[in-house]
C-alpha cells in the first residue's frame, strides 16, 4: 500500500475552548461549503471561537461560524455566519447526539483546517469547567513551564 502525505494546514483554532471546557472526545469532520468559502478560507480567514454544533433531524450543522466574504467575489457570495451541514457518518452522529444529551455536555468546534483539498473541522465533546477546575489546569500548566526552563 502507499502512504499518503497529508498535508494539513490550519485556518484558525479555538484555543478558548480548551481552557472552557474538559474535552473527553473529539471527531473529524467534513463540511459543506460553497466555493466562495472554499476561497475565503483559502486566504486564511476564520472565526471558530463560538462554533457550537447542534444535531437535527438526524444531521449535524455547524453553528455561529464566521467565514468572511470573498474579497472578488460576485452576487453569489455566501452569508459569513449561516450554518453549515457537516459531514458525519450516522454512528458518529448517534454517539454524539446521546453524549450531548447529557447534562452538562456540549458539541463546539476545536479546529478548522485544511486536509488536503478538503477543509475539515475537529469537533469537540465535553463538560464545561469550573472555575476551581480551570485554576487547577492553570497551576499544572505553570507548573509543567517552570520545569521545562529549569532543565
Amino acid at each position: 500500500m502507499s502512504q499518503k502525505k497529508t498535508n494539513k494546514r490550519t485556518v484558525s483554532t479555538n484555543r478558548r475552548a480548551r481552557h472552557e471546557y474538559e474535552v473527553e472526545d473529539s471527531y473529524e469532520a467534513g463540511l459543506v461549503l460553497q466555493g466562495t468559502e472554499v476561497k475565503s478560507l483559502r486566504q486564511g480567514s476564520a472565526v471558530i471561537n463560538e462554533g457550537y454544533v447542534v444535531i437535527t433531524d438526524g444531521e449535524a450543522w455547524l453553528h455561529q461560524v464566521m467565514i468572511p466574504e470573498y474579497s472578488h467575489g460576485n452576487r453569489e457570495n455566501h452569508s459569513p455566519s449561516r450554518k453549515r451541514k457537516l459531514l458525519l457518518n450516522h454512528r458518529e452522529i448517534h454517539k454524539i447526539q446521546k453524549k450531548v444529551s447529557q447534562q452538562g455536555y456540549s458539541a463546539f468546534a476545536l479546529e478548522l483546517y485544511f486536509k488536503g483539498p478538503r477543509v475539515k473541522v475537529l469537533i469537540g465533546i465535553g463538560r464545561g469547567k469550573k472555575l476551581y477546575d480551570k485554576r487547577q489546569s492553570e497551576k499544572e500548566k505553570s507548573a509543567r513551564r517552570e520545569l521545562r526552563e529549569r532543565y
